[in-house]
């Protein structure tokens, strides 16, 4: 039973700096979904970037044998499709928010591990994965290796749907199991979409309902910026 109005997120926190040894990290927790992100600096790009002069960033996710009430085994050299969207999903939304050519000739690989699964797993890897992001960059200006900041504006991520004939915003898996339509929606801070994935399971989306689908999204992702900054205003004190 949903205990929260329908365009209302589930409690989000967000832990900067949970692991000492990468660049950047960061825990978040949204609802009973906590996803771990890192971020690591390789100072080489992919051969085909290299006439470029830019940058890259890409981002591995994986589910922990633990995070789900069925075990997840782990990867021992396959990925599978599921796995390889959410992983190009992830790439591509933190890529928007970055100028490639100010980062120089390196690459930040993104890294994020479901620990406990129950809805919006690759939103919650979207919007931790960017506060992982500026830590690493934060580092890299510390260090002298970047003249200045690329981040070029928030990027955030979130699930909404329509569940018995009603609009929800932030889903749970009990919520998105039995959803007639399942949205993911990627926007900036200045409220610019930078991803939307989307499937009707069982009737036709309409256009209005999609509006109002999008609206929530754009509510909800408001929300989750202002949690970003205020783990990165923590991490900075």
């Amino acid at each position: 039973m949903r205990d929260r109005p329908h365009d209302k997120i589930r409690p989000v926190e967000i832990i900067p700096n949970f692991q000492k040894k990468p660049y950047g990290s960061c825990l978040i927790k949204q609802g009973e979904t906590i996803v771990l992100c890192s971020a690591q600096v390789l100072e080489k790009i992919p051969d085909w970037l290299k006439e470029e002069k830019s940058g890259w960033i890409t981002a591995e996710y994986s589910m922990l044998p633990g995070s789900s009430e069925t075990r997840i085994f782990r990867n021992r050299g396959h990925v599978n499709g599921r796995t390889r969207e959410i992983e190009r999903i992830i790439g591509r939304s933190l890529r928007a928010s970055v100028d490639m050519h100010k980062l120089g000739e390196r690459t930040i690989w993104i890294d994020c591990d479901v620990i406990q699964a129950d809805g919006g797993t690759r939103t919650a890897s979207i919007t931790g994965g960017f506060v992982a992001l500026v830590l690493a960059i934060k580092k890299l200006m510390k260090e002298g290796k970047l003249a200045e900041n690329p981040i070029k504006y928030h990027v955030a991520a979130i699930s909404a749907g329509i569940v018995d004939g009603k609009p929800l915003l932030d889903l749970c898996y009990e919520e998105d199991s039995k959803a007639d339509v399942d949205l993911n929606v990627a926007m900036t801070e200045n409220m610019e979409i930078v991803e939307i994935q989307g499937t009707s399971e069982r009737a036709p989306l309409s256009r209005e309902m999609l509006d109002k689908l999008l609206d929530m999204a754009e509510k909800g992702i408001k929300e989750l910026i202002e949690k970003q900054k205020e783990a990165l205003a923590c991490a900075d004190s």
